[in-house]
Formats: structure tokens, sequence, C-alpha cells
């Protein structure tokens, strides 16, 4: 069974998309950026963009806990070690699989990191 998420994006009907989507036991966090923190710095944006996460991850009935993956989008080389500072605050102890990839921009110009999380809920053992 699918279940769709929807965040607060007045864009998410028009380009076709939900926050995240569970399916099973699986949840797949859409790319999200660090709305309401546009102006701050690339650590507090990824903060920021990590409790948007953990909401949508809570609303698919899954915890931080459950992310197996992430990837982060980032527009400034130099931000990496403070963007992986900030995703180490809660993923020191998860230890997901991640990537780090520096793009050219992301959708709104301020945004210095954006970030995917994919997350399997339960025990697979």
């Amino acid at each position: 069974m699918r279940q769709n998420i929807s965040g607060s994006s007045p864009f998410e009907p028009i380009i076709g998309f939900s926050r995240a989507v569970r399916v099973g036991n699986a949840v797949h966090v859409s790319g999200t950026g660090p709305v309401g923190a546009d102006e701050a710095d690339a650590a507090t944006q990824t903060r920021h963009t990590l409790e948007i996460i953990r909401t949508a991850l809570e609303q698919a009935g899954a915890r931080m806990e459950d992310v197996v993956r992430t990837r982060m989008y980032l527009t400034h080389e130099e931000d990496w070690e403070a963007v992986g500072r900030a995703h180490g605050e809660i993923f020191s102890a998860i230890r997901p699989a991640a990537t780090m990839v520096v793009v050219a921009k992301l959708l709104n110009a301020a945004w210095r990191v954006e970030i995917e999380a994919d997350a399997v809920i339960g025990d697979l053992k």
C-alpha cells in the first residue's frame, strides 16, 4: 500500500510530488530545502532541513533512527564540513549511507543545502 505524505509546499500539486512516500516499510523523503531558514548559514540550514525531514518521517510512522540513506546537495563546496557536522549531530550513531554532492544551484538561490532521505521501518534481521 502506498501512502503519500504532504508537506507545506504549494508546489506539490503543480510539480506533482509528495514530501514523502511510504510503500510498505520503506519511506522516501523528497529533496528538502531549508524553507523558513533561507538566509541562515549552512549549518543552521542543514539542521532546519533535517527537522522538516524528521516531521515527514514521523507522519509516515518512521523515525530518524530508521534512516538508511541521505543525499546532501550543496551549492558551496566550502560548506561541506559545516553541513557534515550538522548531519552528524543527528546521524553519528545511526550512520546511514550518505552522499554529498556540490551542485551549481538549487531551486531557491538562498539555499546552501538540500537533503533527501530514505528510511526502512522495523528490524529486518
